[in-house]
């Protein structure tokens, strides 16, 4: 069964459509990665994966089960997600916003318990980024918002993690740092799907790449 996957999916906004045809099919223990010019629909498209933006025809499963059936915290508990960028508006400590990722697994007006805590601790030395826990989020570099949204992700423990870009903002020793991530979570069975402009990050992390093309899959096989 599929993790993820996509069927003869149309995507936009209000109607207008930035793409169709998309079919995609994550399992786990795989890394699938988008490649493809800045305008493609890579965005859009995992926006509609998410949930954030309805399909205009076609249809998203999660699990084997169509998207529209899963509450938002069904979904949390199952999709992680990182986007591009995020400059962030309150000043939250970098441990409070890794804490976020386990909204889902908390009940509604609970604390986060001390399994959180550790949860959110894990993540962040995990990305070798433990010593900012206690920073505020909006005063640290873009490169290390990066990381810190990564462990956000990472803290939710989902079975799936979309990625759009996650490299992109990092210097060259922290790429290496989230590449490598991505090959000791794929090891750990989760399902990565991930865009990037670096075709050199596919072919060191994917099992197989889509090329996205004015909203259209034109070719998607192995990596190699």
């Amino acid at each position: 069964m599929s993790l993820l996957s996509s069927h003869a999916l149309s995507i936009g906004y209000d109607g207008a459509v930035v793409g169709e045809g998309i079919d995609l099919r994550l399992s786990g223990g795989e890394v699938l990665c988008l490649l493809g010019p800045n305008g493609g629909g890579k965005t859009t498209l995992f926006r509609t994966l998410l949930g954030a933006l309805p399909p205009i025809a076609g249809e998203v499963r999660v699990e084997g089960r169509p998207l529209g059936r899963f509450s938002r915290r069904e979904l949390a508990r199952r999709l992680g997600y990182v986007p591009q960028a995020h400059a962030g508006l309150f000043a939250f400590t970098v441990e409070d916003v890794v804490l976020m990722g386990r909204t889902a697994r908390m009940g509604r007006f609970a604390v986060p318990s001390a399994r959180d805590r550790q949860a959110a601790r894990a993540a962040l030395e995990r990305l070798g980024v433990a010593r900012l826990a206690e920073r505020v989020y909006t005063q640290i570099s873009g490169g290390e918002r990066q990381l810190v949204l990564i462990a956000r992700a990472l803290a939710q423990e989902t079975a799936t993690l979309i990625l759009d870009e996650p490299t992109a903002s990092l210097d060259f020793g922290n790429q290496l740092r989230v590449l490598a991530e991505l090959d000791r979570l794929r090891r750990d069975g989760i399902g990565i799907l991930m865009s990037t402009h670096q075709p050199e990050h596919a072919l060191r992390v994917a099992d197989r790449i889509a090329l996205l093309k004015a909203g259209r899959v034109v070719a998607q096989g192995d990596a190699r």
